[in-house]
């Protein structure tokens, strides 16, 4: 605070600068709780100034209730009489009076966010409520809800039962729900009660913008029911994460001029001519990134087939594995006409083989990528197969992928080691010429001709090096000589630190070598650029020195 600042706080009246203390000390204190509000030691801090004094217990107090992960910390905070703790499980042992309502009521405006875990999970160790709880806790003496002032909430696995009380804690204050279902083979069912209470949740909280309805994305049988049946309550939504969603809900959200986000499964059945009409007019206008899921690419393309759209993010899976590789062609071909060309950054493209029916013949070739080109603003592409489908890459067809995209910073258009189908160096190196900021590739490439020779005693490609590369995927590719490649590596692509493969269980070879040899030369890696740098001033001082002796040989020629 500068000289001028405090005169002119001075003479503010006593009552303004009381009013204006409690704001500093906010912003002060949020610094103490930028780091993470949920570490311990964080907490520690806040609850120490809130003992302070009474003018930092208010600011204080207000930081350390306002992301709350877990109601448990409000049940402790209750004499200890009312509630025990027995394994992973809170439970009441007896009424709740006033006087602990009284003391509830201290702190539970203070909440904005809650992460509430229903059901006891392996994954975690965070304690959990036990029915008896809410049911008590459903009988308030005051208007529901529970946490009046929340805006976020979170509520992870639920279950069948423990769903209902889900609403002692809508607001008309939320704006984001997050809602995740019970994992581990325990299926939630979206009946007529629970569509009952989603329709409670959307009317009591009509300003939601944020809506999560996870679901295990390639498990459909994780929720049994229309995941979308509340969505036309909602108009002001921007992110939408949801299961399968209706022909009703698509038109809904299409027509919503605040969704940037959409990520959901499309149902079975392709969508009908009439909602493709409805789509032909100016829709999703705002839409920023689509992820969706479906069985084949068939449906998505009908889906797709009337759509002008401009997202930064498409990601599609598809479950039927052979089956999709087989039609995947002609959706990426209808691409370069559902979005528009300069937005487009990253395609994620994933097909799975949901019915165990993979054939390790099947293959998809280069060529079908080749409408992607017309996107030039391209950043990623990331093509995975389940490990199956080879793709027919070669030296020309990385080439043409390298020059329309030269902005690419990630690319893996390849994840199976069983592939003849291998691009040589030199194409790599031209790979990463073209594309500078290229950070992280997966292609299959032939280390073989590295292998037969001994180090160069020169830079190879005239000295050239790309530095943005860091990681490289490579396939469990088998090598002889780790060293010439971690020199070739380190020449090429300086700033390479991780070298990782997706598969390298080889027929007829030895996995645990393969990963001991590129081991070697990751750890190379590392060590070279040293080496290199040490040599580099080895020869600057040996240089130095000379000159420094040939100055000093002609001043003392200059003096005789």
């Amino acid at each position: 605070m500068n000289m001028n600042t405090e005169n002119t706080v001075s003479y503010l009246p006593a009552s303004t600068r009381c009013m204006m203390i409690p704001e500093l000390l906010w912003k002060i204190f949020e610094q103490v709780n930028v780091v993470d509000p949920f570490v311990r030691s964080v907490r520690k801090t806040l609850l120490a100034l809130a003992l302070t004094c009474k003018l930092f217990s208010g600011p204080a107090l207000d930081l350390v209730w306002r992301n709350l992960r877990g109601f448990e910390p409000l049940i402790r905070c209750l004499p200890q009489s009312l509630w025990k703790q027995e394994n992973r499980k809170l439970e009441f042992q007896r009424t709740m009076t006033l006087d602990d309502w009284s003391i509830f009521c201290k702190y539970n405006y203070r909440v904005r966010s809650l992460v509430h875990q229903c059901h006891q999970s392996c994954m975690s160790d965070m304690v959990i409520c036990g029915t008896e709880i809410w049911r008590a806790l459903s009988c308030s003496p005051f208007p529901l809800p529970l946490l009046p002032n929340l805006t976020a909430l979170t509520w992870t696995e639920a279950t069948n039962e423990t769903f209902q009380y889900i609403l002692l804690f809508v607001t008309p204050q939320l704006t984001k729900l997050d809602i995740s279902v019970a994992r581990f083979g325990i299926s939630f069912t979206l009946g007529p009660f629970e569509q009952s209470i989603f329709s409670s949740i959307a009317k009591s909280c009509p300003s939601v913008s944020h809506l999560s309805l996870s679901y295990e994305r390639y498990d459909s049988r994780s929720i049994v029911g229309d995941t979308s049946i509340v969505l036309h309550f909602w108009s002001h939504l921007t992110s939408v994460r949801i299961g399968t969603v209706s022909e009703a809900a698509i038109l809904h959200l299409s027509n919503l001029p605040s969704l940037r986000v959409l990520e959901c499964r499309l149902p079975s059945t392709s969508i009908s001519t009439d909602a493709q009409k409805l789509l032909q007019r100016p829709v999703f206008c705002a839409l920023e990134e689509l992820t969706v899921t479906c069985k084949s690419p068939v449906i998505l393309e009908a889906f797709l087939e009337k759509l002008t759209i401009t997202p930064k993010i498409l990601s599609f899976t598809f479950a039927r594995g052979v089956d999709s590789v087989r039609v995947l062609p002609d959706l990426i071909s209808r691409l370069p006409n559902a979005c528009a060309h300069s937005s487009l950054q990253k395609v994620q493209l994933c097909i799975l083989d949901e019915d165990r029916s993979a054939d390790p013949n099947v293959s998809i070739g280069a060529a079908a990528f080749q409408p992607l080109f017309a996107f030039r603003n391209l950043r990623v592409l990331d093509f995975t197969a389940d490990g199956y489908c080879t793709v027919r890459m070669d030296d020309a067809s990385l080439l043409q992928m390298a020059k329309a995209w030269p902005h690419l910073e990630e690319l893996y258009i390849s994840r199976s080691s069983h592939s003849n189908y291998r691009v040589t160096l030199h194409a790599f190196v031209l790979l990463l010429w073209h594309c500078p900021r290229l950070r992280s590739v997966a292609v299959l490439i032939d280390w073989s001709t590295i292998d037969v020779h001994a180090i160069p005693p020169d830079l190879p490609y005239q000295g050239f090096s790309q530095k943005a590369l860091t990681n490289l995927f490579i396939n469990g590719w088998r090598i002889e000589n780790p060293t010439s490649i971690a020199a070739f590596l380190s020449a090429i692509a300086p700033n390479v630190r991780f070298i990782n493969g997706w598969d390298s269980d080889i027929h007829g070879y030895d996995s645990d070598a393969i990963d001991n040899s590129w081991t070697v030369v990751q750890n190379l890696i590392a060590t070279l650029p040293m080496v290199r740098e040490q040599g580099r001033r080895m020869v600057l001082n040996r240089l130095m020195r000379g000159s420094y002796n040939h100055r000093a040989a002609a001043q003392r020629g200059g003096r005789h």
